[in-house]
Parts: structure tokens; sequence; C-alpha cells
């Protein structure tokens, strides 16, 4: 299981309780499929799968957590075009035109009646706590769906004080003298991909990908005001990533270096991979996270 998204969250107050606690807060909102007339389901399920029970998995102090939801599928052309049937057939019945009440009524009765028959997908979010480091760090692209799953969380536990990363120095600015400098620090490297934003407000955007940034067109953007808003970085050539400037890392790759780790442990069951794989990895991101916010000048206490 390696992440491939880090929406990261700093935990305000300490994180004490164990993986047994935690798995039975978890249990009163765990995941239940969708019933017949319900448009979705969301509920904690086992990270190891369907051949697991146990809602938390943990190693080393790190606990992981997933996240399932459940929704019917009703597309929108379909039940509109039954909608308007069952609406012009009714206007004909009584030779007048419905309400938008009563066509709001007609479309509610509609989707009751299909929802059983229609299809179901789901998809699942991890998520892992870091108590030592005070890190919770949620495997998602959009921020929704991390909020989502911390929502989630903070019903299960009753509160969850986390917010997002904030930082001494704007990453926008930091990112910008990166590539106007072309320099970084050394153990950064900037990568072939980037994205630009005028100042404005709904300025333009810029974006470039397997591009040399250190040409000079890139650098005349810059000149004109656009700032830095994505950024492809390599960090010490062990992990590969789109850093924005939110600090949310997108496309993360974890390098040669990190994988010969994993190719040295010989594991004989899905259970025991997982374990190595969650056990390198968040010992990784541990050692990396610290560092994210010391390039931005540490984090903003404020």
């Amino acid at each position: 299981m390696w992440f491939k998204n880090l929406s990261v969250f700093r935990l305000t107050e300490a994180f004490t309780l164990t993986p047994a606690e935690l798995e039975q807060k978890l249990e009163t909102l765990a995941f239940r499929a969708c019933g017949p007339h319900e448009e979705f389901s969301f509920g904690w399920t086992a990270p190891l799968g369907k051949a697991a029970q146990q809602l938390v998995h943990h190693t080393n102090g790190f606990m992981m957590v997933c996240v399932k939801k459940e929704e019917r599928v009703l597309p929108s052309p379909v039940v509109n075009e039954l909608l308007q049937e069952k609406i012009s057939e009714k206007e004909e019945q009584q030779a007048r035109k419905l309400s938008k009440k009563e066509r709001t009524e007609i479309k509610d009765e509609l989707i009751f009646d299909l929802l059983p028959r229609a299809f179901t997908f789901s998809r699942k979010v991890y998520a892992y706590i870091d108590p030592k480091g005070g890190w919770i760090i949620v495997d998602a692209a959009s921020a929704k769906s991390a909020e989502d799953l911390l929502s989630l969380l903070r019903k299960a536990l009753g509160s969850l004080p986390a917010v997002p990363l904030n930082t001494v120095d704007k990453p926008t600015f930091v990112m910008t003298q990166w590539l106007l400098n072309n320099q970084a620090p050394d153990d950064i490297t900037i990568e072939d991909e980037c994205e630009l934003r005028a100042p404005e407000e709904a300025g333009g955007i810029i974006r470039c990908k397997r591009h040399d940034l250190a040409l000079p067109e890139i650098k005349n953007h810059l000149d004109t005001g656009k700032v830095v808003i994505k950024l492809a970085l390599n960090w010490g050539d062990r992990l590969s990533f789109i850093l924005d400037e939110n600090l949310s890392v997108k496309r993360l790759r974890f390098l040669e270096l990190i994988q010969d780790q994993v190719a040295d442990i010989e594991t004989d069951s899905v259970a025991a991979q997982f374990d190595v794989d969650f056990a390198i990895m968040s010992e990784e991101l541990a050692n990396f996270l610290p560092r994210l916010l010391a390039l931005f000048g540490g984090e903003n206490q404020a």
C-alpha cells in the first residue's frame, strides 16, 4: 500500500488512543452496503481488504485506517428523460402546467422507484495516523476526499484537533524564487513540470510538462509577475512528486532507493507484504514531512 497523494494535517493535541481503542470507536461507523433506497453509504472498512476484519492496521506506532463509500448510479440523462415523460403525461391528464413543487415531488418519487435497480460502485480512501510525529496523512488527490475522511473520523472520535499545514513562508513565494534563481536547496531537484498563475484575480495559468524549467521563457513568465503554484520536485533521489501551493503532494513516487529496501525483505503473504510496505512508507514520510516544513521556514504557530 503505497500512497500516491498526500493531504497532510497537523495534530494540535497529542493522539493518545491505542490501536484497540481506535478500533472500538471506528466500529460504531463501520461500512455497510447501501440499502435499496439509499443513494450512498459511507463507513470504515479493513485496510487489508475483504480477507481482514480489523479496522485499524498498525505497525511501528503508525495506525492505518480506510474509509469506503458506495454510491448508487442514476445517470442524469435517464432520470431527466423519464421525468419529462411523467410530467408530460400528468399535465396532459390534468390539462394544466404542473407547479415547481409538483415537479419536484414527481422527481423524488421517480428516484425512489429507480434506486433499488441502480448499479453501485465504490471507492476507498486510506489514511494513517502518526501519533509520535503528530500527523494525519490522507492518500487523497482532492481536498474534499480528505475532509470527508477527517469528518467521519471526528464523528467516530467525538473530536479531532487537526489542521492543514501552515508554514512561515508562502509556498508560492519560495517555489517562485527557486525557479527565478534556478537554484533549490541541496536535497531538492527541480524536475520538468510546473504550473504558473498570474497575480490578478482569475489570472491566466501556464502549464508546462516535460519541459526544461531553466529555459528563459519560464523566467520571462515569472518576471511578468506570475507565481509558481505547482512544481515537480525530487527529494534526495528518494521521493518524486508534484507540490502545490497548499503543500499538498500529488503523484508521489517512491524511488529506487526505497524500492530496493522493499525488495530486500522476503514475505510469504499479502498481509506480510502490506506490513513491509506500510512500515517503510511511513518511516520515509516521517523523515520527509519535517524537511518539507523546513523548506518553507517551518510551521507557523500563530
